[in-house]
């Protein structure tokens, strides 16, 4: 199966982390989406970690310069 990607670069700003928070919660366990930003997403890291701790894996496919991939899965 082939893995959901959100591009958010295109996206006002203030609009991209409900997106990313939705698009997480229709997630099934052991689902995931690859996150592609253009700075590094380390605020969206926290916010996770404060409303979702323990439920998701966060793992950097790529970190920048221009671009920033990140692998988010439901665990």
């Amino acid at each position: 199966m082939e893995e959901k990607v959100l591009d958010v670069r295109k996206i006002i700003p203030f609009e991209r982390h409900e997106l990313i928070f939705k698009t997480f919660e229709e997630l099934k366990p052991n689902e995931s989406f690859i996150l592609i930003n253009d700075h590094d997403p380390k605020p969206l890291y926290y916010q996770f970690k404060y409303e979702q701790e323990g439920k998701f894996q966060w793992e950097y496919l790529q970190q920048g310069p221009d671009l920033w991939k990140v692998k988010i899965t439901k665990t």
